[in-house]
């Protein structure tokens, strides 16, 4: 069960990674069409078309996908620091994320009335090209490791979190659709409730590993 929970963890964290990405080409589409056109009424239902899809997918998607990314670096043997690729996903998506919220939303609602600019046309397809590129660091996995220790040495985590991220995504996912926002609240329970039990499971004898 540790194993299949795992796997739906993983199959949740792509499905969402590449959403996100999606959700970002569609944004940097619908914004440049606004920015290209004449005609208000075009450039308005795309900004406004592009401000939805940022509130009840991208933005939802991003969550969901950086939770699933911590919980599977936090509660398996790749850890945070054992590998480049594994830091190097997580710096990117962190980047991210922090950017989406403080910098793309707000710049979202003011385009609606201001109208898009060239610099958001081109932060959302930097944001697609960054997620894709982390996708092939997934596949690549390229620059070798961190640290010394033997990734056969680190434990994974019971079935439980697995199973509650999963569920706990998918939940989020359908509220944030549903209110027509994002609402993280499940996401920030699920990274706190992994980090603080991961000394405990960490220490536990006979815990199984990845290869399990």
């Amino acid at each position: 069960m540790v194993k299949r929970w795992r796997q739906l963890t993983v199959w949740l964290h792509i499905l969402t990674s590449f959403g996100w990405m999606a959700q970002a080409m569609a944004l940097c589409v619908l914004l440049a069409v606004g920015l290209a056109t004449d005609d208000t009424v075009v450039r308005d239902a795309a900004t406004a078309m592009a401000q939805r899809i940022d509130g009840r997918l991208l933005a939802p998607m991003a969550g969901v996908s950086a939770c699933t990314g911590i919980v599977l670096a936090a509660a398996t043997p790749w850890g945070f620091f054992q590998h480049w690729w594994v830091l190097t996903k997580f710096t990117i998506s962190m980047i991210q994320v922090y950017a989406g919220i403080f910098v793309l939303s707000p710049a979202l609602t003011g385009s609606l009335t201001d109208g898009p600019t060239v610099s958001l046309v081109v932060g959302t397809g930097l944001m697609a090209g960054a997620i894709a590129f982390q996708g092939w660091v997934s596949i690549r996995k390229p620059w070798g490791r961190i640290s010394r220790t033997k990734r056969g040495n680190a434990p994974t985590g019971p079935g439980w979190i697995f199973a509650a991220t999963v569920l706990g995504g998918v939940a989020e996912l359908s509220i944030s659709l549903v209110l027509g926002h994002p609402l993280p609240l499940i996401s920030v329970i699920l990274i706190v409730l992994v980090l603080v039990s991961r000394r405990r499971w960490s220490g536990t004898r006979g815990v199984r590993t990845a290869a399990a």
